[in-house]
């Protein structure tokens, strides 16, 4: 997946509270429009890239515009809580085999 798209990794939008991802678009806000068609609501919403050839930790990267959420504290396009960091890698660990 990642080799077709961007060569070394994939984006994903991690819906933390329903515990889904969308992967493998050319824009997170592309699969953040999907998980919103679907029933998510935009708080819930956090853009990752994950590196598929690097070891953990280091395969997810928090780093995505739709990250920018001044209204749930986040001013960055990095995830600043720690907890929703803790909650997005569980989800992509129990959703991709490694």
């Amino acid at each position: 997946m990642a080799q077709s798209k961007f060569g070394n990794l994939v984006k994903a939008v991690i819906d933390v509270e329903r515990g889904i991802m969308a992967v493998d678009a050319e824009l997170h806000a592309d699969e953040e429009a999907l998980l919103l068609e679907n029933g998510s609501k935009p708080a819930d919403l956090w853009g990752i890239n994950i590196y598929p050839e690097l070891n953990d930790p280091e395969w997810i990267e928090y780093d995505s515009m739709i990250n920018l959420k001044p209204a749930v504290g986040n001013r960055t396009r990095g995830i600043e809580d720690p907890k929703v960091r803790d909650k997005i890698v569980k989800i992509v660990r129990e959703l991709i085999a490694r």
